[in-house]
């Protein structure tokens, strides 16, 4: 029997680990990418082009999804962005930005997804947080990541609300700072090795979508930061 899982944003850096540990694991892996972007997804069974802040590709897709595939055994969302700046540096702009790029990409496959699920009685949603989110020390000096962050964990925990009595779960991944190019780019004179490597979040996803107990869980991924 195929175990289907839908990974948004499987081109990045994390997607790309995240890609690589569920297909090693046997899973089926639908990714999606932005449109016209022109990324590849090596190890993917299927890549759909999707823009997932949009609701209504959103819901075209899963359209598409479910007359292909049925039923889907995970819905792994990495679409995001960040942004720095303090309070009085950030305008509403900013943060709507932050809110369609980390919210909306997440809501929209929720919103589209969970039907499906619910009828299955059956699925999971991987929701990817922010420690700023949380830490308001943190969040101090990234407003608008942090309040759109904030918002994808409280989603995770309606979703979980509402799917109490079902075996559809929920579970969200807070890294601090994920080791990437980009990330080591712009902070040059950081401890790389106190940062989290996207391989580590890979493997909790995947502990967590095989335990079948877990639900509702927030897996801190802090490093040693």
């Amino acid at each position: 029997m195929e175990r289907n899982i839908i990974i948004t944003g499987a081109a990045g850096n994390l997607g790309k680990a995240v890609v690589e540990k569920f297909k090693r694991e046997g899973y089926n892996i639908i990714a999606t990418i932005e449109p016209e972007s022109g990324d590849e997804v090596e190890g993917a069974d299927d890549v759909y082009e999707v823009n997932v802040t949009d609701d209504q590709a959103a819901h075209d897709f899963a359209k598409e999804y479910q007359m292909q595939y049925g039923d889907v055994d995970a819905v792994i969302l990495l679409v995001g962005g960040f942004s720095m700046g303090k309070i009085e540096d950030t305008n509403s702009e900013d943060i709507q930005k932050m809110i369609k790029l980390n919210f909306s990409s997440a809501y929209n496959m929720v919103k589209n997804f969970l039907p499906m699920m619910k009828k299955n009685n059956h699925g999971s949603f991987l929701f990817v947080g922010a420690r700023p989110a949380l830490q308001p020390e943190d969040g101090k000096e990234v407003v608008a990541y942090a309040l759109s962050k904030s918002l994808v964990v409280n989603l995770a925990d309606l979703v979980a609300e509402e799917t109490k009595a079902l075996k559809v779960r929920s579970h969200i991944f807070v890294p601090s700072v994920i080791d990437t190019p980009q990330n080591r780019e712009s902070m040059p004179d950081a401890d790389f090795s106190q940062w989290v490597h996207p391989d580590e979040i890979a493997e909790a996803m995947h502990y967590a979508l095989n335990n079948p107990d877990l639900r509702n869980m927030t897996f801190k991924l802090y490093g040693g930061i």
